[in-house]
């Protein structure tokens, strides 16, 4: 039998499958997606089984007819594959669209504890052990322990391990690469009773009359119809000591031993039934087509447009039900900053244990526990962000992409992949249904929506009639005029004053953090700025310091200029600290609950400052734009947007569209239950289309004016875009790495195809490292992965011999 394995060195020259002999006793466990230890090389590294084959169907043949030594499978990793031959045939399409090796999809698809690491080791030889006393601590720890990491014996015996490359050559030691393996799973003690019913009565009655702990114990478990039961659980609901356990298991009535046990990270917590909702007549509708898809079991795309408020997530929770019903399975895509603790809890009330919940809060290993789950179908339904969609489902049936015009569903790591199309490919290929939704659908769906890609549901109108709040747009250059520098207009000013009168709460949303953007001497002009990305710094009051939001790098604040010595040194900008001062200022013994960065990186730290304003401990909650969707609270009657130009003149063709999204988006907190609700925008350019729209709540306005922009700039969705990006720590080395890729590009691409650049990157130095860029502006050019392709292979040497580094990013969502 033969493997054929993509094994673990992401370069171009291994991007194939390589063939290995399976040996005999291996052949039973061997299947397609397990993951295997090969030698390659001189090396052991981890693979991914992507065929098995019969040795005559496989395999290249030498002049002499017969068929070259094939090296064999060391080690099989997994009792189950973690990877179904969908998700290889999806790891396949991720590596040509994405132009990244095969082996490095795979690995996106795992999670990150599957991962393993090949590791040099220092090993004994016979003549070794044979030797008469050796003098050598290094070499007795080896003689003691059997193996030594290469790793730990440099730093540990940094004189000796010179002299290592001569104890291999003598043949005193080996040395060998072996494969580490992160996966840890959590045992816990258990007791199990070994008696069967009718020996229960007896066992009790050949116990001493003191031994009452014991026939405690025996009863309690016999209750329970002998189920293993954790030993910690049992010493204290009946209130024994651990000795009596010691006891029972020397006669033989109980076992007690570690068994393992999933990391639940909802185990402690209680959810309640949910309470179900008869449809509205819009909900009726829209629902309509998608059941009749589900009962089908065929490939349907639709795009949900739903204003806030509309009951978007009662049709989801509709077409999950009915999808289980008919025995197959669901994933629930949401932005990261939407997987709150109420979005979780509706789920878990709903689908109760057979939900899985994945998210970057979460531990490796809670995050591995939870997979584990999907993969051996304990659940059939699983709720998360970006990564979510590489669910290792069998038979799935509905894909629900809540909020899709998030720009958090594109990775911006290799691979640079974007879940809206993955979830595409996947609904396609497996007969799924694809729901996408979205008060603000992104451009380009919408786009493809009106054109007929997808088919279009639309809801106006929200849960019971309620009215969308009442929107104020504030222009802060007319309050500048009378004269009021405050942050808060005269309008926000009086209507957070209202509320607080009748116990009302607010929402106060800011997308920056921190406490001012950037820290100007007044006397010269200086701007503290970062030493190792080309942006300024950032300060934050809490602890005194000027931070780089790139990179991490932290000074303390000056108390003078370091360029002119100037006590003249002022913060300018506004970032959430700044406003929770001046919210204590203004309004003294307000509660501000503050959520950014800053506040929620703790873990469990989102979840708490959520619970407190919905428990009433805060007037004002108080953030970026992870408060400005997915939350639904009662008593919130007031929004205030503090700086609605803060994204509008940023150098990327979305700013509008991002902007008028963050509005709608935010603005849709206010109001959504019994109480009315405000909305006030604070801007210096009220005039603009963006602002203007999101006042009115007018999506088709909206689209119509940034249809008609983008289509004059040539951008999506009228173009499709490539994004090429350059780096390295010289500029000239970045320069002729970007002119080498652009020479090799422009005969090769279509005429109507366009090359701009290569120019600087808009932050054009990140992390010490300089960076050009090309970009592409291309229509019905179907190789152009194929050009980027060659491009790719062939700068490969250029930019391993000047160690620069290239990134190619397909319909690109940021381009800074």
């Amino acid at each position: 039998m033969i493997a054929k394995v993509i094994v673990d060195v992401p370069v171009s020259r291994t991007n194939r499958p390589f063939d290995y002999l399976v040996p005999d006793w291996l052949q039973p466990l061997m299947d397609v997606g397990s993951r295997v230890i090969v030698p390659f090389g001189p090396r052991k590294l981890q693979g991914y089984v992507i065929e098995v084959a019969e040795m005559e169907e496989s395999g290249p043949v030498e002049p002499n007819g017969k068929q070259p030594a094939l090296r064999e499978v060391e080690q099989i990793l997994d009792d189950v594959p973690p990877l179904t031959p969908e998700l290889i045939r999806l790891a396949q399409w991720m590596s040509r669209q994405y132009l990244c090796p095969w082996v490095t999809a795979m690995q996106t698809l795992l999670p990150s504890v599957l991962k393993g690491k090949a590791e040099k080791v220092l090993v004994p030889t016979e003549a070794l052990e044979r030797s008469v006393a050796v003098g050598s601590p290094l070499l007795s720890e080896l003689l003691a322990k059997g193996m030594l990491p290469a790793a730990d014996a440099e730093k540990r015996f940094p004189q000796e391990a010179l002299l290592v490359p001569g104890w291999i050559k003598a043949g005193w030691l080996a040395s060998e690469y072996r494969v580490k393996d992160r996966v840890t799973r959590k045992t816990v003690s258990c007791v199990t009773l070994l008696l069967k019913d009718e020996q229960v009565e007896e066992a009790l009655a050949t116990l001493p009359a003191r031994a009452e702990q014991m026939k405690r114990v025996i009863r309690h478990m016999a209750m329970f119809g002998g189920e293993p039961m954790p030993v910690k659980e049992l010493l204290e609901v009946l209130g024994i000591n651990r000795s009596t356990l010691k006891s029972l298991e020397q006669k033989g009535y109980v076992r007690i031993e570690e068994r393992e046990v999933y990391r639940d990270p909802y185990a402690n917590r209680r959810f309640t039934q949910a309470v179900r909702h008869p449809f509205t007549p819009e909900q009726a509708a829209v629902w309509a087509p998608i059941a009749q898809a589900i009962d089908e079991g065929r490939f349907a795309s639709f795009l949900l447009h739903g204003v806030t408020g509309s009951g978007k997530t009662e049709v989801y929770m509709e077409a999950i039900e009915r999808t289980l019903a008919q025995g197959r399975e669901a994933i629930f895509l949401v932005p990261e900053i939407s997987l709150t603790p109420q979005m979780v809890e509706r789920f878990k009330s709903r689908f109760g244990n057979r939900v899985a919940v994945l998210h970057s809060a979460l531990s490796q290993g809670e995050r591995y526990d939870e997979w584990r789950k999907i993969l051996h179908r304990q659940v059939q339904v699983v709720i998360g962000a970006r990564s979510a969609i590489f669910a290792p489902f069998r038979n799935l049936g509905l894909i629900v992409m809540d909020e899709e015009h998030e720009a958090s569903y594109k990775q911006e790591e290799t691979p640079r992949y974007h879940a809206r199309d993955v979830a595409l490919w996947r609904a396609r290929e497996t007969g799924s249904v694809l729901i996408m939704g979205s008060a603000t659908p992104a451009l380009e769906t919408y786009a493809l929506a009106a054109r007929g890609r997808y088919q279009l549901l639309t809801m106006k109108e929200r849960v019971g009639n309620r009215p969308l709040p009442r929107v104020h747009v504030v222009d802060m250059r007319e309050e500048l005029r009378e004269e009021n520098r405050s942050m808060f207009s005269r309008k926000l000013y009086a209507m957070m004053q209202d509320r607080l009168q009748k116990e009302e709460q607010m929402v106060l949303f800011l997308n920056r953090r921190g406490f001012s953007t950037f820290v100007m001497c007044r006397s010269c002009g200086h701007t503290l700025r970062c030493r190792h990305c080309d942006i300024s710094l950032t300060y934050h009051k809490t602890n005194h310091t000027a931070r780089c939001h790139y990179c991490g790098y932290t000074i303390r604040q000056p108390d003078r200029c370091p360029d002119c010595q100037s006590e003249h040194i002022r913060f300018f900008g506004t970032g959430t600290q700044k406003v929770e001062a001046e919210l204590a200022r203004l309004f003294p013994g307000i509660r501000v609950i503050r959520m950014d960065v800053d506040t929620t990186s703790r873990k469990g730290a989102h979840e708490e400052l959520l619970g407190k304003f919905r428990a009433g401990q805060g007037d004002v909650l108080l953030g970026t734009q992870m408060i400005a969707k997915g939350l639904d609270f009662p008593r919130v009657t007031l929004v205030g947007v503090i700086a609605a130009d803060t994204s509008l003149w940023l150098p990327d063709f979305r700013a509008a569209e991002k902007t008028f999204q963050l509005l709608t988006q935010v603005g849709g907190r206010a109001g959504r239950h019994e109480l009315a609700g405000d909305v006030v925008i604070q801007t210096y350019t009220p005039e603009h289309y963006s602002i203007r729209c999101a006042t009115r709540h007018d999506y088709q306005a909206f689209f119509q004016e940034e249809m008609l922009q983008r289509r004059r700039a040539g951008y999506p969705p009228y173009f499709r875009l490539v994004l090429v990006t350059f780096s390295h720590e010289d500029v000239p080395v970045v320069i002729r790495a970007a002119e080498e890729a652009a020479q090799f590009l422009r005969p090769r691409l279509a005429p109507t195809t366009q090359l701009l650049g290569p120019v600087a990157s808009p932050i054009a130095k990140v992390k010490d490292r300089f960076r050009f860029q090309i970009m592409l502006k291309y229509r019905d050019e179907p190789d152009i992965s194929d050009v980027l392709g060659r491009m790719a292979s062939h700068m490969d040497d250029w930019l391993k011999q000047h160690q620069a580094g290239m990134t190619i990013d397909m319909d690109p969502q940021m381009l800074l």
